[in-house]
C-alpha cells in the first residue's frame, strides 16, 4: 500500500476535460511513478497498453454507463493488466532478468493478464481458475495461448485457487522462483483502474467540483479501491456503491461491523465477482486507519463513521441480476451483463433509499462484454450478443490442457518445484 497518496489539485483534474484518455493517464501515473520512468517511456506504455476507446453513454436522466469492455479480452481487467505487464517488462530488461507471474482468476483477470503478459520472453504466467464456474470464453482466453502461459483449471473456488497463490508467495522454499503477481494483490495493478474514474468524471461533469456518484461492480475490490484512491487524490466523489452479489460480506460488515468471510464462495453468474474474502479489503481497512488479516480477522476496526460517508454496499441477488438485465433491455433497447447488471440494480437501490441526490449524476461501470456470457443472455432476452473480433478469434483455437492435476498446495508446489523450470 502506498505510504502517501499524491493530491491533484482542482485545476489539474478540471484541465483533464480538454485531454484524451492518454494525456490523463500519462499525467496520473506520472504522479505515482515520479522519474523512475521517464515522460516519454510513460507515454509509449500507455499508448501501447491502452490503445482501446471507453465510451461513455448517457441512460436515464442523470445516470451514465462507462463501458470498459473495448480492450483485447473486453473486461476492464485489461487496463490494470496490460500496463502492469509493459511496467514490469521494462524493468525486467533494465534489471536483465526474468520473474514468474502467478495469478487467480474468477473469470476475466486471468484471460486479461495472459494476453497481457503473451510472449513476453523474461515473463513466465501461471493462472489458476475455478474450472466449473467460468464460461467458456473466459477458460478459452487462457487456455489457447501456450508458449510462456500456462492455465490451471481447479477443482474449487477462486478461494482456492487464491489460496495457493498467496500461500506459494510465502514460502521460503520458492524464494529461488522469483515470484511474482498480476493479481490486483499487485499494486501495480491498482494504479490503472484510477484512470477511469477521472476519464469519466471528466466527461459528464459540467460545473467545478461537482461532486458524482459511481456505482461499481464489486468481486475482489481492485476495482472499489482503484476509486477510492482517486477520491483521496482530489476526485471529486461523493459516494461509492459497492455493488456486489450474494457474496455479501461487504454490505454486512457495514451493517454490523462484524466480518465473516463467505465460505466457500456463492456461484453467481456475474462470475468475476464470485469471491467470498476479498484481497483488497485489507487496502480498504487501511485508507480508513483500520486493519483485517489474511483470516478475515479484524486487527483494528476502520473508521466507521468515515468508511460509511464514503461507501454505501448492496447485495444482488441472481434473480435481482436476471431482472435488470431483462428490464434494462426492455426500457433502454440496450444488453447490460450481469457485472453491470449488478452495479445498474445496485445504483436503483440506492435512487430509491435517496431520492434527494436524484440530482447528482452517476456513473456505473459495464465491466465486460455481453458475449462473455451468451447462455444467460439468450435465455434471458433471447437475443445472441455480437461477439468482438478479439473473442471470434479464439472461439476455435485448440486448447493446452492441465499440465499436472492440483488439489492441494502441495500439488501445487510440486509443479513450481519440478516440472516449471526457470
Amino acid at each position: 500500500m502506498l505510504k502517501e497518496i499524491p493530491l491533484l489539485k482542482s485545476e489539474t483534474i478540471d484541465s483533464f476535460k480538454n485531454m484524451d484518455f492518454a494525456d490523463i493517464a500519462v499525467n496520473i501515473i506520472s504522479k505515482f511513478i515520479g522519474d523512475l520512468i521517464s515522460g516519454e517511456k510513460i507515454q509509449q506504455i500507455v499508448n501501447n497498453a491502452l490503445n482501446f476507446e471507453v465510451p461513455i453513454e448517457r441512460i436515464s436522466d442523470n445516470d451514465y454507463l462507462c463501458y470498459l469492455d473495448r480492450g483485447p479480452t473486453c473486461s476492464f481487467k485489461d487496463f490494470g493488466a496490460r500496463m502492469l505487464a509493459r511496467i514490469m517488462e521494462h524493468f525486467l530488461e533494465i534489471d536483465n532478468k526474468n520473474i514468474t507471474i502467478l495469478t487467480a482468476t474468477s473469470g476475466d483477470t486471468g484471460g486479461a493478464v495472459a494476453q497481457a503478459f503473451y510472449k513476453m520472453s523474461r515473463i513466465k504466467v501461471i493462472v489458476l481458475f475455478p474450472k466449473n464456474e467460468i464460461s467458456d470464453l473466459q477458460r478459452k482466453q487462457m487456455t489457447t495461448l501456450g508458449e510462456n502461459i500456462t492455465a490451471f483449471g481447479i477443482n474449487g473456488k477462486f478461494d482456492d485457487c487464491q489460496k495457493l497463490v498467496k500461500t506459494a508467495f510465502a514460502d521460503k522454499e520458492l524464494r529461488h522462483k522469483n515470484l511474482s503477481s498480476a493479481n490486483s494483490i499487485n499494486f501495480g495493478r491498482l494504479i490503472p483502474q484510477t484512470l477511469y474514474y477521472f476519464w469519466s468524471y471528466s466527461r459528464i461533469t459540467t460545473e467545478k467540483h461537482e461532486k458524482v456518484i459511481f456505482s461499481v461492480p464489486s468481486g475482489n475490490f481492485g476495482n472499489l479501491t482503484g476509486g477510492l484512491i482517486a477520491k483521496k487524490m482530489g476526485l471529486p466523489i461523493m459516494r461509492f456503491i459497492s455493488a456486489v452479489n450474494e457474496n455479501n460480506e461487504f454490505p454486512t460488515f457495514l451493517i454490523t461491523e462484524i466480518y465473516t468471510k463467505v465460505e466457500p464462495s456463492i456461484n453467481c453468474i456475474s462470475n468475476a465477482m464470485n469471491v467470498g474474502h476479498p484481497s483488497n479489503l485489507a487496502r480498504i481497512f487501511d485508507l480508513y486507519e483500520g486493519q483485517i488479516d489474511e483470516k478475515g480477522i479484524i486487527q483494528k476496526i476502520p473508521n466507521m463513521e468515515d468508511l460509511r460517508n464514503d461507501i454505501i454496499s448492496y447485495s444482488i441477488s441472481d434473480e435481482g441480476t436476471k431482472e435488470t438485465i431483462v428490464k434494462f433491455y426492455k426500457k433502454y433497447d440496450k444488453i447490460i451483463e450481469p457485472h453491470g447488471a449488478v452495479g445498474w440494480a445496485a445504483l436503483q437501490k440506492y435512487r430509491n433509499a435517496y431520492p434527494k441526490y436524484n440530482d447528482v449524476k452517476s456513473i456505473t461501470f459495464e465491466t465486460a462484454n455481453p458475449s462473455k456470457f451468451p447462455e444467460e443472455i439468450i435465455n434471458l432476452i433471447d437475443i445472441v450478443p455480437e461477439m468482438p473480433h478479439s473473442l471470434k478469434l479464439i472461439q476455435d483455437k485448440p486448447e493446452f490442457p492441465n499440465p499436472k492435476e492440483i488439489n492441494t498446495y502441495s500439488d501445487f508446489k510440486g509443479f513450481l518445484l519440478e516440472e516449471f523450470q526457470d
